[in-house]
């Protein structure tokens, strides 16, 4: 089905701001949208279910939207839209001008499924900022880890930063969120190990044996990791450091330790 919107009025482009700009929206809905080729490729390639795809034509070519569509259902609608529409719901400027409405998942625990015997997890407690939670993804996607567990998450994933700031990762790791009890119950259960990023009773993160069932957990920069992670630990770990502060982004953190964890366990 093919349509066209010209009028910045129209109720369906209010409908589309209101899912780009509030949570609440995208919940009620359970609906939100991706925004550029690669991102839209990637939650197809994630098993994501769209509604629709917007394109403006004078930025996305006919035969660009055609390879884009295949292997989509033939029930998605398709609608073209101007150029002063598309940039005022597009979240960044300089996309290649498609924007799709997606059908948001259910990110509980009970719907994760670990495949391997010695999982290798990345836990991120409290995140705040959506541009650390996008760094942290991708840094997982290139890990390789089995999953991206967010213990209080303080948006929901499906915020346009997110997927943004993600380059498309959010589709490609396995991802769950949950309370901090909920996770920690969630890995006691399995036997897997935990790890937290934190100064007390730490030792330097190099020390540790990550190739068994190994859950790496990272805090915020401000206050670290809550006292429930730290009384719930196999070992807290740390990574040394030579300046004057004595703390980092946590993405960047979070790389370092799971990288570590990846070069044990072997790059295959």
């Amino acid at each position: 089905m093919h349509k066209q919107i010209s009028s910045l009025q129209n109720p369906t482009i209010k409908k589309l701001l209101q899912l780009q700009e509030k949570s609440r929206t995208r919940k009620k809905e359970g609906l939100f949208l991706i925004e550029g080729q690669r991102e839209i490729s990637l939650a197809a390639k994630g098993g994501y279910k769209f509604r629709e795809i917007y394109f403006c034509p004078d930025l996305f070519s006919s035969e660009a939207l055609e390879n884009l569509m295949k292997g989509f259902s033939s029930e998605v609608i398709i609608t073209e839209i101007s150029e002063d529409i598309y940039s005022k719901i597009a979240y960044r400027g300089g996309t290649e001008g498609v924007i799709a409405v997606a059908e948001a998942r259910d990110l509980g625990l009970c719907n994760i499924e670990l495949d391997k015997k010695d999982p290798l997890i990345l836990v991120a407690e409290a995140p705040e900022k959506p541009g650390n939670i996008g760094a942290i993804l991708r840094t997982a996607d290139a890990a390789g880890v089995d999953a991206v567990l967010i213990a209080n998450p303080k948006t929901d994933l499906f915020n346009p930063n997110i997927v943004r700031s993600s380059v498309g990762c959010v589709f490609t790791n396995t991802i769950a969120t949950g309370t901090t009890s909920e996770i920690i119950a969630f890995l006691k259960e399995r036997k897997i190990n935990i790890y937290g990023a934190a100064l007390q009773a730490s030792v330097p993160y190099d020390m540790i044996d990550y190739k068994p069932g190994s859950a790496i957990v990272v805090g915020t920069e401000a206050t670290g990791l809550s006292d429930e992670w730290l009384e719930n630990t196999t070992q807290n770990i740390i990574i040394p450091m030579q300046g004057e502060i004595d703390s980092m982004n946590v993405s960047v953190a979070a790389g370092i330790l799971i990288f570590e964890a990846r070069r044990q366990r072997g790059f295959n």
